[in-house]
C-alpha cells in the first residue's frame, strides 16, 4: 500500500509517481498572518519587510499597505510568532497576532469607525484661518484672520497636539532607516511653524505689547491696504491646513480600505450572531453563536442564514450557497444533506446538527483564504515598492534644491521656504502604495463572489494575461460521474456480475471516477467487495493487486489487461471510457463507461473562446472519446492518450511559444501540468493535490467560473495599471508644479489627499464589475421574483 500513488480524478488511469516532489512544502516551514496598526504609506509596508527579510528565520514576507496585513513564512524551529510580532513591533508599529477565530470576532469598534475626535478638533482650530481666507476672496484682505498670536497658538496645538501621530510615525520611519510620507508632511509644517513664529517673534521691539499690538494685522502683511495692517509676513494657516487636509485624507482612506474595498467584513456578516438551538427537552431557546458547540441541534427558518456547517436531521427546504459558490440557483436540502455556514434558507425550515462553527467552516476557510490573498503583492507592486524606497530622500533633495535655486533667483526666502514646503507635501507616495493592492483587495473580493477563491494576489495577476486554457475532459468537461453503458465477457464461465465484483474490490483503493462509477454499481447490484493486497500501480495504464485464491488481477487499458477488443463493436465503445480486466494476464472482460458534458459546458467554451482564449482539450482518454467530445464543443485541437508528463510537456512548448497558458483540471494527474502553467483552476470538489497545485479554486461545478476567473483578473489588471499611472503623473506633473510656485501648501495638501482618495475609488469601480454568471443569476432571481405572489 505504500507506493500507492493513485492517478487522479480523472479519466484512463494516467499516473504520475513524482508529483510529490512538485507539491511538498518545504521543511519546517509555517504561515503566520499579522494585524499591523500604524501604517502610513507604502515606504511603512516596505520597512517592515526589510526588517523582517533581514532575519535568517524568515523566508518570506509581504506586508499589505491597504489591507494593513502581514504575510510571514518562517521556520518554526528557529522562531516564534511571538518574536516575529516582537521584530515588527521595534520598527515602530504595532503588530497583533491573526488567531483562528479572530476574523470571526471581529467588531465595528475599529479605528475606522472610532469617532475621529483628533479629526473634529483639527478642524475646529482650523476653522477661524478659513474665515480669514473666506475675507481675501471677498476683498477683505487679512482683515478676517485672527491675530496672530492667537494664529501662533491654534497652529501650536495643532502641531504639536493634533499632529503627534505623525511625530511618531516619522521617528520609528528614520530609526527604522526609510523614511516615509510622515517624514515629509513633519519636515514641511514644522518648517512653516517655525519660520512664521520666527518672523512674529522678531517683529517690533520684542515686548509682549509689541507682539500683541502689531500682531493685529493677522497675516502675510507688510503692505498694508483695505481693511488691513502692516505685520508679520507669517503662514501658520498654510501648516494648520496640510495637517488638517492630510489628516481627513487618511481617515477617508482608512474607511474606504477597511469598509468599502474590503470583502471580508461582508463575508463575516453572513452568519448571525443569534441561533435556535434545541434545549434536551425538545424546546428551541435563542442563544449566541458563541455559544453554540459542535454537535448541538440548531433551526434555521425561511429568510434567516445557516450559522455554522452541519448536517441536516430534520425538515426540508430550499438554500442559496452563492457566497461559496458564486451561483444563485437554490439546492435542495432534506435528511441527510450537509449544510454550509452563511447559506441562505430561501424556503422550508430545518433542523441541523453542527459539524463546523466558526474558522473550522467552509465559510471560515473562505475568508482565511481572501484575508491570505489579499495579503499577498502582485508583481506590478514590485515597481512600485522600488519606487517609493527612494521616494522620501528624492523628494526632499529636490525641496532643497527648490529652496536653494528660488531664494536665489528671487531673494525672497518666504516665497523659496513655501515653494520647498509645496514640493514636500504634495510628492506623497501613498497614491504609489495603494495602486496595487487596493485594486487586489477589491478584486479578489469580486472574485469570491463569484465563486473564484485565488491563491495569491500573482495568482489573480496571471489569470488576467491568459491566452489559452487547457482542459481536461473527466470532471471538468464533464459531470465527473460516468456510468456503465455497455460490457464485453471474454470468460463466459464468469457472469458479470463476478467481472464486476473484482474490478470494483481493486478499485475500492482509487478515487477516479472511473474507479467510483464501478463501486457504484457493484454497490447497486449488492455485490460485496473482496478482499485485496499487495497494490500497485503501472504508470499510464491501471492498477494491478492480488485476491487470495484468484491471483494477479489488472484493471485498466485494454492493453494493460491484454485484452483486444474485436474490431466490430457497437458505436457507443468510440466514444465511452474503456475499463478492462484480467485474471494472471488472462483477460476476463471490458466494461464501457460514458459521461455526459455538464449542462453549461458548451456555453462556457464559446464564452471563452469569444474572449479570444484559445481553447485546448486534453485527456488521458483515447484519443477516439476525446475527438468526440471536442466535436461536440467546438474544439479545434484536442489531444488523447495524454499522460500526466505528456500533458505538463505539452503545456511548456505551448509557453515556449509565447503562449500565456491556464490549466483546468481535479485530479491527482493534472497536478504536474497545473504547477507548469502561469494559471491554473481546481474544479470544484477537486482532489487534494490538483487544489494545492492550482493558483486558483473554483467553488462551483460550472466552467464558467473559469470565464469569470479571467475576466474578473483582467478587469483588475487594468485598474491596477490606470492607478499606477494615476500615482505616477500625479507625482511628475505635481512636483514640478510645485517647485516652480503654481500650487501653494494649503493647494498641494489637498491635491495629496485627493490623489489617495482618488486610486480607492477607481479601485472601487472594481466591485461593482459584474461577469456574464453573475447577471444571469440576477435576470433568474428577477424572474422568480416577478413569479412569487403578491402579498396583500
Amino acid at each position: 500500500m505504500n507506493d500507492y500513488t493513485r492517478t487522479d480524478t480523472h479519466n484512463s488511469y494516467d499516473v504520475e509517481t513524482d508529483i510529490q516532489a512538485n507539491t511538498t512544502l518545504a521543511p519546517h516551514r509555517a504561515h503566520l498572518q499579522l494585524a499591523i496598526e500604524g501604517m502610513t504609506c507604502q515606504a511603512c509596508a516596505s520597512r517592515i519587510e526589510k526588517v523582517l527579510n533581514k532575519k535568517p528565520s524568515v523566508y518570506e514576507v509581504s506586508v499589505n499597505f491597504a489591507g494593513e496585513t502581514a504575510n510571514v513564512d518562517y521556520d518554526p524551529t528557529q522562531t516564534t510568532p511571538e518574536q516575529v510580532t516582537e521584530w515588527v513591533n521595534k520598527t515602530g508599529f504595532v503588530a497583533n497576532l491573526q488567531a483562528a477565530d479572530s476574523l470571526f470576532s471581529q467588531t465595528d469598534e475599529d479605528t475606522a469607525t472610532q469617532y475621529p475626535w483628533r479629526l473634529i478638533g483639527l478642524w475646529v482650530c482650523l476653522l477661524p484661518f478659513l474665515v480669514g481666507m473666506a475675507g481675501m476672496l471677498v476683498g477683505q484682505g487679512m482683515a478676517w484672520m485672527p491675530p496672530v498670536w492667537i494664529q501662533f497658538i491654534l497652529a501650536t496645538i495643532v502641531q504639536f497636539g493634533f499632529a503627534l501621530p505623525f511625530y511618531k510615525s516619522a521617528w520609528a520611519s528614520i530609526k527604522g532607516g526609510l523614511a516615509n510620507m510622515d517624514v515629509l508632511v513633519v519636515i514641511g509644517t514644522v518648517t512653516i511653524w517655525a519660520y512664521s513664529t520666527y518672523l512674529w517673534l522678531t517683529h517690533g521691539d520684542g515686548t509682549l505689547n509689541s507682539l500683541l499690538q502689531s500682531s493685529h494685522a493677522g497675516g502675510h502683511g507688510g503692505h498694508g491696504g483695505h481693511g488691513v495692517h502692516n505685520g508679520p509676513a507669517v503662514y501658520f494657516e498654510a501648516g494648520v491646513m496640510v495637517i488638517a487636509f492630510v489628516r481627513t485624507g487618511k481617515y477617508l482612506e482608512e474607511r474606504t480600505k477597511k469598509h468599502s474595498l474590503n470583502s471580508i467584513d461582508l463575508l463575516l456578516s453572513l452568519t448571525p450572531d443569534e441561533v435556535e438551538q434545541q434545549q434536551p427537552n425538545g424546546d428551541f431557546h435563542n442563544v449566541a453563536l458563541k455559544e453554540v458547540q459542535v454537535g448541538d441541534i440548531l433551526r434555521a427558518k425561511q429568510g434567516s442564514r445557516v450559522a455554522t456547517d452541519g448536517t441536516v436531521i430534520d425538515g426540508s427546504g430550499w438554500c442559496v450557497e452563492s457566497h461559496l459558490t458564486g451561483e444563485s440557483v437554490p439546492l435542495k436540502k432534506e435528511a441527510g444533506s450537509e449544510l454550509l455556514a452563511g447559506a441562505l434558507v430561501e424556503n422550508g425550515s430545518l433542523l441541523y446538527r453542527v459539524r463546523a462553527k466558526g474558522s473550522d467552516t467552509k465559510l471560515g476557510d473562505m475568508v482565511q483564504a481572501l484575508s491570505d490573498a489579499q495579503g499577498s503583492k502582485a508583481n506590478l507592486a514590485r515597481l512600485a515598492d522600488r519606487v517609493t524606497a527612494i521616494f522620501v530622500p528624492v523628494v526632499v533633495t529636490i525641496a532643497l534644491v527648490t529652496f536653494a535655486l528660488t531664494w536665489w533667483l528671487t531673494g525672497m526666502v518666504d516665497t523659496a521656504l513655501m515653494h520647498a514646503v509645496s514640493v514636500l507635501v504634495i510628492a506623497c507616495p501613498c497614491a504609489l502604495g495603494l495602486a496595487t493592492p487596493a485594486a487586489i483587495m477589491a478584486g479578489m473580493g469580486v472574485a469570491a463572489r463569484h465563486g473564484v477563491w485565488f491563491k495569491d494576489a500573482q495568482s489573480l495577476e496571471a489569470a488576467g494575461s491568459i491566452d489559452t486554457v487547457v482542459l481536461d475532459k473527466t470532471g471538468t468537461l464533464t459531470i465527473g460521474k460516468p456510468t456503465i453503458v455497455d460490457e464485453v465477457m471474454v470468460d463466459k464461465s464468469l457472469a458479470v456480475d463476478d467481472v464486476l465484483q473484482i474490478a470494483a474490490s481493486v478499485e475500492a483503493h482509487a478515487s477516479h471516477p472511473l474507479a467510483t462509477a464501478l463501486i457504484n454499481a457493484a454497490a447497486e447490484r449488492h455485490l460485496p467487495l473482496l478482499t485485496v493486497n499487495d497494490i500497485s500501480v503501472v504508470k499510464g495504464a491501471g492498477i494491478q493487486a492480488q485476491i487470495e485464491g484468484l491471483g494477479v488481477i489488472k484493471v485498466g487499458t485494454a492493453e494493460f489487461a491484454n485484452l483486444t477488443l474485436p474490431k466490430l463493436m457497437p458505436k457507443v465503445w468510440q466514444i465511452a471510457s474503456t475499463v478492462a480486466i484480467s485474471i494472471n494476464d488472462e483477460p476476463l472482460g471490458a466494461f464501457a463507461l460514458a459521461d455526459d458534458l455538464k449542462a453549461d459546458t458548451p456555453r462556457a467554451i464559446t464564452a471563452l473562446q469569444d474572449a479570444g482564449i484559445n481553447v485546448i482539450l486534453m485527456s488521458g482518454d483515447k484519443q477516439s472519446v476525446v475527438d468526440h467530445v471536442a466535436g461536440q464543443l467546438g474544439i479545434e485541437q484536442a489531444y488523447g492518450k495524454m499522460s500526466p508528463r505528456d500533458k505538463a510537456s505539452q503545456i511548456a512548448l505551448l509557453q515556449t511559444a509565447g503562449h500565456k497558458v491556464a490549466m483546468a483540471g481535479d485530479g491527482v494527474n493534472d497536478a504536474p501540468a497545473m504547477a507548469t502553467a502561469d494559471a491554473s483552476f481546481a474544479m470544484f470538489e477537486g482532489t487534494d493535490v490538483a487544489q494545492h497545485s492550482a493558483s486558483a479554486r473554483l467553488m462551483g461545478e460550472s466552467l464558467m467560473h473559469i470565464d469569470a476567473a479571467q475576466k474578473i483578473a483582467q478587469a483588475t489588471l487594468r485598474n491596477i495599471k490606470q492607478n499606477l499611472f494615476f500615482a505616477f503623473i500625479y507625482n511628475c506633473i505635481g512636483i514640478p508644479l510645485a517647485a516652480f510656485g503654481f500650487l501653494n501648501p494649503m493647494i498641494a495638501a489637498a491635491a495629496m489627499a485627493l490623489s489617495s482618495i482618488s486610486v480607492l475609488m477607481n479601485a472601487l469601480r472594481l466591485t461593482r464589475f459584474k461577469t456574464e454568471v453573475e447577471l444571469d443569476n440576477t435576470v433568474s432571481n428577477s424572474n422568480k421574483d416577478k413569479k412569487r405572489p403578491v402579498k396583500a
